[in-house]
């Protein structure tokens, strides 16, 4: 399609609100809000160190609520989210993963409808080497009693589960800035046209391969790895010769949205489960603003998403900041991770001489 032909991301919001003819507009104007962010935010990303924008806030030692260092472009984002959508009388608060606590709509704006919980900056680790980052947002409905001023916003009120999501999406600021997004109509992406400064639909109906032969792990935490996920990458290494009967191929970026956009675009899948590394954190990435985002992309891209052992967008979170294990990607690998969570475990190998091969021939 001709360039000019192509919807903008205004246009395309239009055609689904006449879907929905008793609408407000409320979501569709938070919508190109968060778009304006990101555009800023891809803004900032391009200058890099032309405008300072590279190493630590504050020249090191902030920190965010997760304990992990902050980078000048974390909040910046950060800020960029809030000063964007805040003012326009669509939400009523925001959850990022940047604050402590929720920031509620200041008392000058009219609140809306509608919370915003978002990740600024995905794969912040990676700036300064400058490879692909990302932005990710979830829309959630807020409670009729925050909107009405009845009471004041809390953290149990973004306390939803995933399949309650609004709508979804990610930008991801590499060659070309995209933004991927779904309102619960199949998952559609629209590229910046940096001459107009608008979103532009090149994407649609964006659906994930069911079958792949790529696959994404930090294998450094392998001695970490609970058995069901040590068998499925030992399977995939074992290639041709191995229970698999096909070759794979390892990827690993350390952005993910920049692996949830390959697999979108080509499948693969996306493993960061739970392990032992540290007891005290049920997995590394965070529930409300990544898992559950990039869950509902994938689900409605005709992926699939897991924690490993129950879907995704069925988990009741109990925490703002709640870790969690995730897996997406091309729905039969899912399912067979998910299987193996299932399977009893295989009896370990015993390594003795006892037990050893025996043969009266040796090598």
């Amino acid at each position: 399609m001709p360039l000019s032909n192509r919807p903008t991301l205004t246009q395309f919001l239009i055609e689904e609100r006449r879907r929905f003819p008793t609408a407000s507009g409320q979501l569709n104007a938070l919508i190109l809000d968060v778009a304006n962010a990101c555009k800023a935010i891809a803004k900032s990303v391009a200058y890099g160190e032309l405008a300072g924008m590279y190493g630590s806030h504050e020249g090191g030692g902030s920190v965010n609520v997760q304990g992990e260092e902050q980078k000048k472009l974390d909040v910046i984002s950060n800020d960029i989210f809030i000063a964007t959508t805040q003012w326009a009388g669509n939400i009523a608060g925001i959850a990022s993963e940047e604050m402590d606590v929720p920031l509620p709509v200041p008392q000058q704006y009219p609140k809306g409808n509608y919370l915003l919980v978002f990740d600024p900056l995905d794969g912040s680790s990676n700036i300064d080497v400058n490879v692909s980052v990302g932005s990710i947002f979830s829309i959630l409905r807020a409670p009729d009693a925050v909107v009405c001023d009845e009471r004041p916003l809390t953290s149990d009120d973004f306390l939803q589960a995933g399949a309650e999501q609004i709508a979804a999406g990610y930008a991801v600021y590499g060659p070309v800035t995209m933004l991927v997004l779904t309102v619960g109509n199949g998952v559609h992406g629209f590229t910046l046209d940096p001459m107009l400064g608008e979103f532009k639909l090149t994407h649609r109906d964006m659906t994930v391969p069911e079958d792949t032969q790529e696959f994404a792990i930090n294998a450094s935490n392998s001695r970490f790895w609970e058995s069901p996920i040590r068998r499925y990458v030992d399977e995939c290494l074992a290639g041709k010769t191995g229970a698999r009967g096909k070759d794979f191929n390892m990827r690993w970026i350390a952005s993910m949205v920049a692996e949830a956009h390959r697999i979108l675009l080509r499948g693969g899948v996306f493993m960061y489960p739970r392990d032992t590394k540290d007891p005290n954190k049920p997995g590394r990435l965070r529930l409300l603003y990544e898992a559950n985002p990039i869950g509902f992309i994938m689900e409605q891209a005709g992926g699939r998403c897991s924690t490993g052992s129950v879907p995704m967008l069925q988990v009741q979170p109990t925490s703002l900041h709640q870790r969690i294990g995730l897996v997406f990607g091309s729905r039969h690998e899912v399912e067979r991770i998910e299987r193996y969570h299932t399977e009893p475990a295989a009896a370990p190998i015993d390594d003795s001489p006892l037990f050893a091969p025996r043969s009266l021939f040796r090598d």
